[in-house]
């Protein structure tokens, strides 16, 4: 997954400075598939989370979102982790985190449309019927 500091640095956007947020993540997903590699993990064992929200405001999740075929080019499944993250509730006005489970799942939809494959959820009944009515589209 990526990320950029620890979780206080995360929380207060401390390194949430990107100047082409797609490229900086998908490169720096690119270097923790070498170190997996040089571990001894094989491919098949590899997943990419782009880590929506971790260190990232909602204009850089919003750009990985509508960009995430190329992260999915880098040949691996792609898991996202949108579940009733801020930028969910900053796009869809609903305030409480456990309101957010049907815009969790629009944006889910959206990402299972760019190639995502994985998706960590709360609620997983609204987004399993989402994704599952979705998929023969996709």
């Amino acid at each position: 997954m990526h990320s950029r500091g620890n979780v206080q640095e995360m929380a207060k956007y401390d390194l949430a400075s990107y100047g082409d947020v797609v490229g900086e993540v998908g490169a720096e997903l690119g270097s923790a598939v070498d170190r997996a590699r040089g571990a001894g993990i094989s491919d098949d064992r590899i997943v990419l989370d782009p880590g929506f929200g971790f260190s990232k405001r909602t204009e850089h999740s919003l750009e990985l979102l509508r960009r995430l075929p190329e992260i999915v080019a880098l040949g691996f499944p792609v898991l996202v982790g949108l579940s009733r993250k801020r930028m969910v509730g900053e796009l869809s006005g609903i305030e409480r985190p456990a309101e957010r489970d049907a815009a969790t799942a629009a944006l889910n939809v959206l990402a299972l449309a760019r190639g995502a494959r994985l998706f960590r959820v709360h609620a997983a009944g609204v987004n399993r019927l989402m994704l599952d009515t979705a998929s023969p589209a996709t």
